[in-house]
């Protein structure tokens, strides 16, 4: 049974779907109702939890011994934290979204009422022909600002539009895939690898496969603020995994188009035992990977086991450089993650 690099491509613009429905933490229930749409459209169960998230039934033979695959849809983001007299926005971070990662981006404002406002994330007194200033002064979301794009001068104004503390405030993602097959986007954390859940879905049900172990996969809402996976695992699951961006940067040793299996991060160590039978489905596939420890990183299946839950876990993710910023990975790290879980579930 081979898996062939369509799948890649199917992810990739599933992924493109799917960052286009904005989703910070405590904000997705829309982004949920479209991985709901999706996955039941390729006939697996979904069940959308009391918190929000999304848990799929792949099926499988041992229900005793069942494999749990976590993910997440919220992003990063922001909150309205004051109306300013001058008609701008002070902003609250959601997750560990940075005001100077943000400045000059794009943003949209949802109001209760439904209505979206857009607007800009700017330095306070932003010209630089007026701001001597400009290039020294530091970038948090006290000396920043959103410069909503409708004539508004004051408090008052503002709150006509319909804008109150409270509302989400989400950055465009800027979505782009090059013809060399690189995908840029605010936000692959981890929209891309929900949609490579997806995939693997889609080849399971499109090969007829039925799975050795009952496997789930678990779409959690909470992850940037570090408790999404903390409930919602199905009956017996002894294993967990979490499919999560894979870091790229200095000292380590994934690309973006690789597939990062991840022995150690913040929490501690991952299951000697799970991170070694991953590096062997990656051989046993040709699935192209790196080992890798992460300096400052958490996990869903953390929080799983934090939440007391008996369970073996590991981490995996495709290449994505940039995290938290504007994200960089690629079609083949998708492919080789791809491969990884096949090798993984002993599909391929």
């Amino acid at each position: 049974m081979e898996l062939t690099y369509n799948y890649a491509e199917y992810t990739t613009q599933k992924a493109c779907d799917l960052l286009a429905v904005d989703s910070p933490s405590g904000f997705t229930a829309r982004a949920v109702e479209w991985v709901r749409e999706q996955f039941s459209a390729l006939g697996f169960e979904v069940t959308v939890t009391e918190k929000g998230g999304a848990v799929i039934d792949l099926g499988g033979e041992d229900s005793e011994h069942a494999r749990l695959l976590e993910a997440h849809v919220d992003t990063l983001g922001a909150m309205v934290a004051q109306i300013k007299g001058n008609g701008r926005l002070r902003l609250t971070n959601l997750g560990g979204m940075k005001a100077d990662n943000g400045e000059t981006e794009n943003v949209r404002v949802y109001t209760r009422s439904g209505r979206v406002i857009e607007g800009t994330l700017q330095l306070c007194n932003a010209s630089v022909h007026v701001n001597g200033s400009y290039s020294d002064s530091k970038r948090n979301f006290d000396t920043t600002e959103v410069v909503l794009d409708e004539l508004v001068s004051s408090e008052s104004d503002v709150r006509t539009l319909g804008i109150e503390v409270g509302d989400i405030v989400c950055f465009d993602p800027r979505t782009r895939v090059t013809e060399s097959g690189y995908i840029k986007s605010r936000f692959l954390d981890d929209k891309l690898s929900v949609c490579i859940l997806l995939g693997l879905a889609k080849f399971i049900r499109d090969n007829e496969i039925t799975l050795k172990y009952r496997t789930y996969l678990h779409l959690t809402v909470y992850e940037e603020v570090g408790h999404g996976g903390s409930a919602s695992v199905p009956a017996g699951v002894v294993e967990a995994v979490s499919v999560d961006m894979g870091c790229v940067g200095n000292g380590l040793g994934c690309t973006e188009r690789q597939v990062s299996i991840c022995a150690k991060d913040s929490g501690g160590p991952y299951s000697y035992e799970v991170v070694g039978r991953l590096i062997d489905a990656a051989k046993r596939t040709g699935a192209d990977y790196a080992v890798d420890v992460y300096p400052f990183y958490g996990s869903d299946v953390e929080a799983t086991l934090r939440a007391g839950h008996d369970i073996r876990h590991g981490l995996i993710g495709p290449g994505v450089y940039a995290s938290h910023g504007y994200e960089r990975s690629h079609k083949d790290g998708v492919f080789n993650t791809l491969k990884l879980l096949c090798g993984y579930l002993e599909i391929i």
